[in-house]
């Protein structure tokens, strides 16, 4: 079985014919996107993984039931149960994210380009992505909704669209209006984000 010609629906097809290494394939194949969105969402580490783990659980019991019909969107159809998973964590538990410096360490964005950074230039580098987690947060709900997507869980727009239920137009939108809104409260703001780097 070659993992990188392999379609979703084909592993999909397999697994239910009793696959566990189709099965396989598809967590390895997006248990770092449906990581990474949860994370940004959440903001713990500990917590993303159990709900990572809670993703792929329900989706293999969704699965095994029947209850999956949405042909050619699975990323889609994984990252909705992901969303709801998150939001319906915060409704429970009435938690609402707080803003901290401690929110991000160096190795959480551990990259070739920023890892001869000298101590200067990562606590720059570290001003800058919380300042922008702090204007992300401000944002309207829709438009944090679409600018987390899209960024920190790197889907489409036509995904995007799919997972909230809205016209690739809306999303484009909100994805407008809101890089809009981030210009505006910098420049009022007078500040800088730049890396210096």
């Amino acid at each position: 079985m070659n993992a990188n010609h392999t379609t979703d629906q084909e592993l999909l097809s397999e697994f239910m014919n009793g696959s566990n290494a189709a099965l396989e394939l598809l967590i390895k194949r997006y248990e770092r996107k449906v990581y990474t969105y949860i994370l940004m969402m959440v903001r713990k580490p500990h917590l993303a993984e159990d709900l990572m783990q809670e993703t792929f659980v329900k989706a293999i019991r969704s699965l095994k039931e029947g209850r999956y019909s949405e042909n050619n969107r699975f990323q889609s159809w994984l990252m909705r149960i992901a969303h709801n998973l998150a939001i319906d964590h915060f409704r429970q538990n009435k938690q609402y994210r707080e803003i901290s410096n401690d929110d991000y360490s160096a190795d959480l964005f551990n990259t070739p380009r920023f890892s001869d950074m000298n101590v200067e230039q990562t606590l720059v580098y570290n001003r800058v992505l919380t300042e922008v987690r702090m204007l992300i947060e401000k944002l309207p709900d829709d438009q944090k909704e679409v600018i987390m997507l899209r960024y920190y869980a790197d889907l489409s727009f036509k995904e995007i669209a799919d997972l909230t239920n809205v016209s690739i137009n809306t999303a484009l939108g909100r994805m407008r209006y809101a890089l809009i809104n981030l210009r505006k409260t910098v420049k009022e703001n007078n500040m800088s984000l730049e890396l210096g780097i």
